[in-house]
């Protein structure tokens, strides 16, 4: 069964074409700019070329699940100037005719992969960070046989086990007398 999707979007990247499967690398899941919903989206691979795409909004918010080659956005991105700064509006040309809601989901996924940051006291605008560790990371997934499934669950943060502590002393109040306890949190 084969894991791939064809690209179906106008990259301006010769290597995408319908006839050329994206391999999923990577699936993940990230805040929308509201922070109302939650997102998954696909991290895919067609060669050594690195393409996002949304796939999941559990909000309720249409969105288009074109993949997008990683130099048209950044190519859209590189029209940002420090009087104009990273809006998710510089990525609306990459969907022309598509829903509204997926520059600013696109958006939110590239903030969650490090490759753009929020300025500070600004929570829509962000300013463009190192793309080095994002891209060690993901040419190591690019040079392994990882091929996922666009249904595979993004893989969430290890859950950090509670230890059972000592809250501070209760005081009820038993007919006039006032008793202490201690009780135990899980």
């Amino acid at each position: 069964m084969s894991t791939t999707t064809p690209v179906k979007n106008g990259s301006t990247n010769n290597n995408a074409s319908p006839e050329k499967p994206v391999r999923i690398i990577k699936v993940a899941s990230c805040k929308a700019m509201s922070g109302k919903s939650n997102l998954i989206y696909h991290l895919g691979a067609v060669g050594k070329d690195i393409y996002f795409r949304i796939f999941a909004n559990d909000g309720g918010g249409f969105f288009s699940t074109e993949w997008i080659a990683l130099s048209d956005i950044n190519e859209a991105l590189s029209k940002a100037t420090k009087d104009k700064p990273i809006t998710s509006y510089l990525l609306y040309r990459l969907f022309k005719g598509k829903s509204v809601n997926t520059p600013a989901f696109l958006l939110a996924a590239l903030r969650n992969e490090a490759l753009v940051q929020p300025l500070k006291g600004k929570q829509r605008t962000h300013e463009l960070m190192d793309p080095d560790g994002f891209l060690t990371k993901t040419n190591k997934l690019i040079a392994s046989t990882v091929s996922l499934k666009p249904t595979d669950k993004p893989k969430m943060a290890p859950i950090k086990k509670r230890v059972a502590t000592k809250t501070p002393i209760k005081k009820r109040i038993t007919g006039n007398a006032i008793k202490k306890s201690s009780a135990t949190r899980r």
